[in-house]
């Protein structure tokens, strides 16, 4: 475990709300872009009615005190990064352009207090909990030396879960199945991030990832893609992250700790590579190119990405 000193965790600054100053022509124009894509890109998927068997609000507020505690024992243990870490603060700076465009998957993010963490570990994890509250472990950024692209596409990812609502799904699934009392651990495995506090505490750093579905996974990666393109990410770097984390699997087709519950297979891949042609032209968008005027992606490892 690396160690950091202890600093207090610290929520994504909100931009103001529109209503309260006046617009910039510029503002005014991005706005007018921004709302003329709404009909392009990912279509919104539609809610499982599963889902209404669980209650948003409380399992929003349950995740937001498990977060807390983790962030606590983290803390404890000079595992959380400070406020002023280099890495810390790039991860927000990630954060802050992604969270404005995900209204268009649930309305409910606006009143969501978004948060980023870092935690120092060899783990090669990341999370969003419900709520809007997002952990990266060192791990995943050092061993697949991430470049800000490929961070998004995965902290893009993991919003989607928790904007299309994959766990409270889970839980109405587990209510349907006439599971009538749920205690806080039992919850946390609903949720797929087990025993938080457990797990710190014993130093095993890491949190077990919810068992989606390979639709909540499909889902998921193609909304991820669409926020990140919206806020200037090039959703080619979905391909060279699937590509980097069978690398790191040793090729076998065995994902690494992070992805220990996802499907991971060459047509995972082709899935996002078809995906493309929907949302490559909201980057265009967002860098202000033609669409033709892209060059392929290039990472740090491989060939680039057309």
């Amino acid at each position: 475990m690396l160690a950091f000193a202890q600093s207090p965790p610290s929520a994504l600054a909100q931009a103001p709300a529109a209503a309260s100053r006046p617009m910039a022509d510029g503002e005014a124009e991005a706005r007018k872009r921004e709302a003329l894509s709404q009909d392009e890109g990912i279509a919104v998927p539609k809610r499982s009615r599963i889902a209404s068997l669980a209650n948003a609000q409380r399992i929003e507020a349950q995740a937001v005190t498990q977060y807390g505690q983790l962030l606590k024992q983290a803390a404890a243990q000079g595992a959380l990064a400070p406020a002023d870490y280099p890495p810390r603060q790039r991860l927000e700076q990630i954060a802050r352009r992604l969270v404005p465009h995900t209204r268009r998957f649930s309305e409910r993010s606006d009143d969501w207090r978004w948060e980023v963490n870092l935690l120092g570990s060899k783990q090669v994890n990341a999370f969003v909990m419900p709520g809007g509250k997002i952990a990266f472990y060192t791990g995943i950024i050092d061993r697949l030396r991430l470049t800000d692209d490929e961070i998004a596409m995965i902290m893009g990812h993991e919003m989607a879960h928790a904007l299309l609502e994959h766990g409270r799904e889970r839980e109405g699934q587990a209510r349907l199945a006439q599971i009538a009392t749920v205690g806080a651990s039992v919850f946390s495995q609903i949720l797929g991030y087990g025993d938080l506090g457990g797990q710190l505490a014993s130093g095993a750093s890491q949190l077990t990832l919810l068992k989606f579905s390979r639709g909540d996974e499909a889902e998921a990666d193609l909304v991820g893609m669409d926020v990140a393109a919206r806020a200037g990410y090039d959703p080619r770097a979905a391909v060279k992250l699937w590509q980097k984390m069978s690398a790191l699997g040793g090729g076998q087709g065995q994902p690494p700790q992070f992805l220990s519950t996802h499907p991971a297979h060459a047509t995972r891949i082709d899935t996002i590579r078809a995906a493309l042609p929907k949302v490559m032209p909201l980057y265009a968008r967002a860098k202000g190119v033609a669409p033709d005027a892209i060059p392929p992606y290039a990472s740090n490892w491989g060939e680039p990405v057309k």
